[in-house]
């Protein structure tokens, strides 16, 4: 039976003083059984993040990290030794926002491949813009994102990885897919990954992200093939993700 997971991305917000604020309000949230919850902090706080949540059933992500496991001369990058190191179970790769700072399908696999050798979960972002979606090339462009993984390490790569579906128009937009559109993508996702193996297929966890607030998460969460969401602006409130995450639980 697959879990659902509610995870915040907190993207390039926070100061030591505004997440110390935030973490006071997920230490004091009740947090329903059988939801996976994870937050994404920055990487200058996700050091204050896991002190700050020792105790709590909620697991810490980094946004991002390299493309190679080992420490060594990448001036700025993050290894997904040094994140394992510092407590982070978790990383998301291939966010439309990075590859829009140039991520190719060779580096994303790569920061796939580095994190899995760590022991860090890959979170395994996909998703078309608005002109693609409008061309109809929704599920070309999605099947060739989750494609190219596939074929570098193969299906069984996602025994260990969650993969999130978050169309790049709905982010950050208030523009939100409707239940059905979402279900669908994550439909033929799945059938994607059945094709090469059935029971990776059914034990998928498959997130929505995208403009998902307190007021529609009900809704999304509950189609069959969406295991929960990815979480933006509304995750920097604690009474808002509170609030999905309580949805997803229900």
């Amino acid at each position: 039976m697959r879990r659902t997971m509610v995870a915040g991305n907190w993207k390039m917000h926070g100061t030591r003083a505004s997440v110390a604020e935030l973490l006071q309000g997920l230490r004091n949230m009740a947090l329903p059984g059988g939801v996976d919850v994870a937050v994404f902090p920055p990487s200058l706080f996700i050091n204050q993040v896991i002190d700050g949540l020792q105790g709590k059933s909620i697991a810490t992500g980094a946004q991002n990290s390299a493309v190679q496991a080992e420490q060594g001369a990448l001036t700025g990058e993050v290894s997904p030794a040094q994140l394992a190191d510092a407590g982070c179970s978790l990383v998301l790769v291939g966010h439309s926002e990075r590859r829009l700072m140039g991520e190719t399908d060779e580096m994303l696999i790569s920061k796939f491949k580095a994190a899995q050798a760590c022991g860090v979960k890959p979170v395994l972002c996909i998703g078309e813009t608005l002109a693609e979606r409008e061309a109809g090339k929704t599920l070309e462009v999605v099947g060739h994102q989750l494609g190219s993984v596939i074929e570098a390490l193969g299906v069984e790569a996602f025994v260990n990885a969650v993969i999130a579906y978050e169309p790049v128009w709905a982010i950050g937009t208030g523009l939100t897919a409707t239940p059905q559109q979402a279900q669908d993508v994550h439909a033929a996702i799945r059938a994607q990954l059945a094709a090469k193996n059935a029971e990776v297929a059914l034990n998928a966890q498959l997130l929505y992200g995208g403009s998902v607030k307190a007021a529609n998460a009900a809704e999304l969460f509950g189609m069959p093939d969406i295991d929960g969401g990815l979480i933006g602006g509304a995750s920097l409130n604690a009474d808002e993700f509170g609030a999905i995450i309580r949805a997803a639980g229900n």
